[in-house]
């Protein structure tokens, strides 16, 4: 599983078709994550002033029609992240039906992302 941040509200714009970042654009891929701990570190580091409720959307890579490729990050990871950590891109849009579960970050007391947990909106697909 790969996980990818979104804001609830550009999730939930075009429900009907796959999500397609600004980042797929802007450089060729969505930007994912590997795991729940390099999550939150990109939250931290990217995500602390977009709006909120931020999403963590957990996404099976085998249903994803796109290329999916595991790269460094360029030019370096997040803080917190070591750099022999592998991304996952997207090189395309994200399929809803490869959405196994929808998170929500939790944020701690000093505005930094504390965890992940169930959200009540169910993946459309």
């Amino acid at each position: 599983m790969i996980y990818h941040v979104v804001p609830l509200d550009d999730w939930s714009a075009d429900p009907g078709r796959p999500y397609a970042p600004a980042s797929l654009a802007r450089d060729g891929f969505v930007h994912c994550s590997p795991d729940e701990e390099t999550t939150l570190a990109v939250v931290d580091a990217f995500y602390r002033t977009a709006p909120r409720p931020l999403l963590a959307l957990v996404l099976d890579e085998a249903r994803l029609t796109a290329r999916c490729e595991w790269e460094a990050a360029a030019p370096a990871p997040p803080p917190g992240v070591g750099p022999e950590t592998l991304f996952p891109h997207v090189f395309g849009p994200l399929d809803r039906d490869a959405v196994v579960r929808v998170l929500e970050v939790r944020w701690d007391d000093h505005g930094q992302a504390a965890g992940l947990t169930p959200h009540r909106l169910i993946p459309t697909g």
